[in-house]
């Protein structure tokens, strides 16, 4: 069974850029044909897809935060990393790395990590 565990700062100042690692275990990021993707839930609102990385290496990005966004991998070390760049208060969440099918299931999800941007 394939088990995910995202890892990264807790705090991020504002305006910098925040990043965040996942560390797969059970399964690679190479296996056909899965995407890997992160999601965000901020306070008191509801699950939002940030991007994801094909099998293939090709990433996808929400348009909202695409500007923003990159998302990158090392296949030796089975892991995956999300950089947002130019933060603000508004990106504090619980971020989550998720395997996601070709059916478009999100069928693995790791623990999930707060990340809060302030001064």
């Amino acid at each position: 069974q394939v088990q995910l565990q995202e890892s990264g700062p807790g705090l991020v100042n504002p305006s910098q850029t925040l990043s965040l690692t996942c560390t797969v275990v059970g399964g690679h990021i190479t296996t056909k044909y899965y995407y890997w993707s992160w999601i965000r839930r901020p306070p008191g609102k509801g699950l939002e897809w940030i991007g994801n990385i094909h099998y293939t290496g090709s990433t996808y990005y929400s348009p909202s935060l695409k500007s923003r966004t990159s998302i990158s991998r090392d296949a030796a070390k089975n892991q995956f990393t999300l950089q947002l760049s130019s933060v603000t208060p508004e990106d504090t969440a619980v971020y989550y790395c998720v395997r996601e099918d070709s059916e478009g299931d999100f069928d693995s999800w790791g623990q999930g990590a707060q990340v809060t941007v302030s001064a």
